[in-house]
Formats: C-alpha cells, sequence, structure tokens
C-alpha cells in the first residue's frame, strides 16, 4: 500500500489555458533585453570603479613604501655621518699632521724634483725652517746631481718652505694644507646636517 493519499499534491490538476495579460511578445522581448543592458552596464561600472579604487590603493601603498625608503636612507646616511665625524676630527687633528711631519722632506724633493724637469740648468735653493735643514740635505744628495742649495729661516714654521728653481718659486705649507682639509671635512658635515634637519 502506498502512502500518496497521505500526501498532498501541488501539481496542476487542471490544464487551464494561461491567461492573456495584453503583453505582446515584443515587448516581453524588448524589456528583457533592457533588463540586461542595464544590467551589464551596471557590472561594468562596477568593475571599472573596482580597478580604479585598486589601481590608487597600489599607487597609495608605492607612494608610501618610497617614502619609507627615501627617510630610511637619510637616515642611514645622517647616522653614518654622524659616526664618521669624531673619526674626521681625530684625522685632521691627529693623524695627518703626524703624516705630513713625517713625509715632509720626501714632498720638498718631489716637489723640486718636479720643477726641475723643465730648467735641469738653473740654480735651485730651497728654504725650510730652522732645524730642518739637515734632514732635507740629506734627502737630496740621493736625488740630484746638482748642488741643490739649503737655507734655514727662522721666521718660516715647521712645516713651510718656498723651493726656487731658477726664476720659478713654490710655496710649500703643511699646515695651510690639514687647516684647509679641515675646514672642508668641517663644512661638509655642517652642510650635510643643515639639509638633513631642514630638507
Amino acid at each position: 500500500m502506498t502512502i500518496a493519499h497521505l500526501l498532498e499534491d501541488f501539481g496542476m490538476a487542471t490544464s487551464a489555458p494561461p491567461e492573456d495579460l495584453g503583453v505582446s511578445e515584443e515587448v516581453v522581448e524588448a524589456t528583457r533585453l533592457a533588463s540586461f543592458e542595464n544590467g551589464y552596464s551596471a557590472g561594468w561600472e562596477d568593475a571599472v570603479a573596482a580597478k580604479d579604487k585598486e589601481a590608487t590603493q597600489v599607487s597609495t601603498n608605492l607612494a608610501t613604501s618610497l617614502e619609507d625608503l627615501s627617510f630610511t636612507y637619510h637616515e642611514a646616511q645622517s647616522q653614518l655621518i654622524e659616526a664618521l665625524d669624531p673619526m674626521f676630527k681625530v684625522l685632521t687633528s691627529a693623524v695627518l699632521p703626524d703624516a705630513m711631519a713625517a713625509s715632509f722632506g720626501h714632498h720638498i724633493v718631489d716637489q723640486l724634483a718636479d720643477m726641475a724637469r723643465s730648467q735641469t740648468d738653473q740654480g735651485m735653493e730651497i728654504v725650510v725652517s730652522a732645524g730642518e735643514g739637515a734632514p732635507v740635505r740629506a734627502l737630496l744628495s740621493q736625488e740630484f746631481s746638482v748642488p741643490v742649495k739649503v737655507q734655514e729661516d727662522k721666521d718660516l714654521q715647521p712645516g713651510q718652505a718656498y723651493l726656487r728653481v731658477g726664476a720659478t718659486e713654490r710655496e710649500l705649507n703643511s699646515d695651510g694644507l690639514i687647516e684647509s682639509v679641515k675646514d672642508s671635512v668641517d663644512a661638509f658635515t655642517y652642510h650635510f646636517k643643515e639639509e638633513s634637519q631642514y630638507g
């Protein structure tokens, strides 16, 4: 025995002809086509808006990343200069003067040799500060076959010398050179700090 008699039947009991609503097939098709077009346009506009929003977000993220990177670079550069500043001061106040003093005689000989290349038959003279004549004379005997006159001048400071070859003169001043290097380093550090602070 089946249980079909217990269940309600939702099927069409009668096969009545469909009611005429007074709308033609062409109007229904035109309405359906207009609805499709409206839905398609709305979907397209949503997709374009989503793409624009995504592009704007990517541009914003990129700009933020570049700003962070720029800040990190400037921060690292600033910290590097801050760390190197004491080393520069030690170099210009202690190491460079000692190195210049130790090599000053050799520097005199090199400069004199450079000047003498174009004037080999001219008289050569070196004027140095008091007490520096003997070390310079010892270096000259190895380098020059012609005699070089070496004089000491009490008015010159250690690290100062005047070279003459014929009518050509040249002044050497270690202290002036060291002071110039020190001023350049100080100016570089000062300008860098100013640019970092004020952009």
